[in-house]
């Protein structure tokens, strides 16, 4: 695993409409030097102020519901070799913890949802002199706990325990220790453990706090750059709720990463604002077909190529940088307009900048993910903030203004504007390129 992958950075997804509202000139800034740049020259030591004081690293109660072991058995396929405790409920969790395609690589890691909780489990195959395992052992050791964003802290100890129980099969011992010493009960009928969950530990009762944006130092940065001026349409395609399956082959780990940073890209912190944030799934297999049939909106990965031929169950199929829609209603909405790239191009160049100051020793300026993930939620604010206020204007009219105001393209973003409107049920005047021709 590359360093930078394993250093973790929780963000505070509290709600701060007053530090939201400060005058953070975003790619919706109407300059009149630049209706598209992001930071005005004279303003951008104080908005990075700002925006590392709205995201602060903060701890939280870490509690571990369940520990298991996978393996693969020759005669059997995957199966659940130990578990603690000896009742949790893990039904498919051995082909979520060792996706398929597994065998081709050495190592993995794999994030999942179970239960309505969450799991990370460490793969690793070794090269065994053994004709019953066929010269190769496989195993994966995981965990679950009812909230994703302490599960990184995790991932070393997991990396140690499957190389561990490879070369010494059948010794639980340290897992079990690690699961006496981490391990939480939920309160009975508990059907949202994210927010009602009660952790037990060291016999004191904490109430479970809400869940937060977790990732990597360097993911969402990583995930700007691999998709380049397509982030734009993934986050059009988030804003409007859809239901986003990534594919690749193992290892899939650094794609449970872009489902994180998927979800932060449609993130609203306007007070009063009833968004619905899709469903973070990760990695998906076969076995979770009927809970996706369910969902609305969600954001997955997977390993498995069938899933591209079952196209019921998503509306957007991003295979490596390939973003490709089922219906063709929407094919519009993967155009890369002309202000999509000015809006990248600026997002870069103000990286750029940021990265120079912060070169120049200056420690406090906000790091790369701080940025980029403040960059969207405030444009997403200023979106839905002018989409509302027009909406309750007396002419209730959304011209070219308003549009640029937040950061679209007047002709090419039109039919996104239509759909989000529709979606999000906003009642307001859309005008023609003409403006005395409404539609």
């Amino acid at each position: 695993m590359d360093h930078d992958e394993s250093q973790p950075l929780l963000l505070d997804d509290r709600d701060n409409d007053a530090a939201t509202s400060a005058s953070f000139l975003s790619i919706a800034n109407r300059n009149h030097h630049s209706k598209h740049s992001i930071l005005d020259n004279s303003a951008k030591q104080i908005e990075f102020s700002n925006i590392f004081e709205e995201y602060q690293l903060e701890s939280e109660p870490d509690v571990v519901m369940t520990v298991f072991v996978v393996a693969f058995d020759t005669h059997h396929g995957n199966i659940v070799e130990w578990s603690v405790p000896n009742d949790a409920e893990l039904k498919s969790v051995e082909f979520q913890a060792m996706p398929s395609g597994a065998h081709k690589v050495d190592s993995d890691f794999i994030y999942f949802r179970i239960n309505d909780m969450f799991g990370l489990s460490c793969f690793e195959k070794i090269r065994v002199d053994s004709i019953e395992e066929r010269g190769a052992r496989m195993k994966s050791v995981g965990i679950i706990s009812p909230s994703y964003t302490s599960l990184f802290k995790h991932m070393q100890f997991l990396e140690l325990q499957v190389r561990h129980q490879l070369q010494t099969p059948g010794r639980y011992e340290q897992l079990l220790e690690f699961y006496k010493d981490r391990c939480g009960v939920l309160p009975p009928l508990c059907n949202q453990p994210s927010s009602d969950f009660i952790i037990r530990r060291n016999q004191h009762h904490v109430r479970f706090p809400q869940m937060k944006i977790t990732h990597p130092a360097g993911c969402f940065s990583q995930f700007i750059q691999f998709f380049g001026e397509n982030i734009f349409v993934l986050w059009k395609l988030m804003l409007l709720q859809k239901r986003i399956l990534f594919f690749s082959p193992p290892p899939i780990g650094v794609v449970c990463y872009r489902v994180y940073c998927a979800c932060c890209l449609g993130r609203v912190t306007l007070a009063g604002f009833n968004n619905k944030c899709a469903v973070p799934y990760f990695y998906v297999n076969i076995a979770d077909i009927d809970q996706l049939e369910s969902e609305m909106t969600y954001v997955a990965c997977t390993t498995e190529k069938i899933f591209q031929e079952k196209k019921g169950l998503y509306d957007v199929y991003v295979d490596n940088q390939l973003v490709q829609v089922v219906d063709n209603r929407y094919h519009n909405l993967l155009r890369v307009t002309k202000v999509d790239r000015e809006n990248y191009r600026n997002l870069q160049n103000h990286r750029k900048d940021l990265l120079h100051q912060k070169g120049l020793g200056n420690s406090e300026l906000p790091s790369e993910e701080q940025f980029y993930q403040s960059f969207f939620t405030r444009q997403n604010n200023q979106l839905f903030r002018t989409l509302i206020e027009t909406s309750t204007s007396p002419d209730r009219t959304l011209t070219e203004e308003h549009i640029r105001a937040m950061g679209l393209d007047p002709v090419g973003d039109r039919h996104f504007i239509m759909d989000l409107l529709e979606l999000y049920a906003i009642d307001v005047m859309l005008v023609a390129d003409n403006p005395c021709c409404p539609v």
